[in-house]
């Protein structure tokens, strides 16, 4: 699994996705709710786990926070050390942060890592380490990619649905199956819950990170500034709205250890 990554992210550019119109919506959107629980207190230590290019972790180390980041892929790593940051960067894995003592970081980021596990084992205990080193009543952000997003799109919109159906990728009621050769796995609300209850996390809230914006792309990034800014303003007012959440592209679970 860890080889397959390494292919895939040698190749794929986070930076450059984020850096598009469309990919400034999830980018802009996750930055606001972070802010909101880091309260603009510099004394906040804050953890990126699966924090690729260091994309968020080299942002907040530049506007004065204390970072610290893990990242599993090495070209990752290395590309986010070549920044030439404060973040103190890492490799290593979600699902074993024992280089942290328990109750360590106030804000805790796992952006990346829920993409690429498969299993609800180890999504638990992907979570459950984040859990471990976030401080009582601190704050963990997760991101998820949603079922319907990848069904609409590589299914229908690009017509890989009756090929996916044949090859076993969907059950009878359209939810992904992934596997650790398909590189991302999908999930509903529903599959988010069920995590956040094993591991007793009590959400404060949960966003829609880009709302419609990866169906919209080409016509996002046409965008003139005026116009976009009008659509991040519609954007931001309305991911919280419960009727977004499952068809977002990405969405951002926004969890408080009790």
């Amino acid at each position: 699994m860890t080889y397959e990554l390494e292919k895939y992210y040698n190749k794929f550019c986070e930076d450059k996705r984020l850096l598009r119109k469309y990919g400034q919506v999830e980018y802009i959107t996750s930055m606001k709710y972070i802010h909101e629980f880091l309260r603009d207190n510099k004394e906040t230590k804050v953890l990126d786990v699966g924090a690729g290019t260091g994309r968020y972790s080299v942002e907040l180390a530049n506007e004065g926070y204390d970072v610290t980041a893990i990242e599993l892929v090495k070209h990752n790593l290395g590309v986010l050390k070549s920044k030439g940051s404060s973040v103190k960067a890492f490799q290593g894995t979600a699902l074993d942060l024992s280089r942290f003592e328990d109750n360590t970081f106030d804000v805790t980021l796992v952006f990346g890592p829920m993409y690429h596990l498969y299993t609800f084992q180890d999504k638990v205990k992907a979570l459950s380490e984040a859990k471990r080193v976030t401080k009582a009543f601190g704050t963990i952000l997760v991101a998820y990619c949603m079922n319907e997003y990848s069904v609409l799109t590589y299914g229908f919109k690009e017509n890989n649905i009756r090929t996916s159906i044949e090859k076993g990728k969907l059950t009878d009621d359209f939810h992904v199956i992934s596997q650790p050769e398909d590189l991302y796995d999908y999930v509903r609300i529903e599959d988010i819950n069920k995590l956040n209850e094993e591991v007793m996390l009590e959400r404060i809230k949960i966003v829609a990170a880009d709302g419609p914006a990866n169906y919209m792309r080409q016509a996002i990034n046409c965008m003139d500034e005026e116009t976009f800014t009008l659509f991040m303003k519609y954007h931001l007012s309305t991911c919280e709205r419960i009727e977004l959440l499952g068809a977002s592209g990405h969405t951002l679970d926004i969890l408080r250890k009790k």
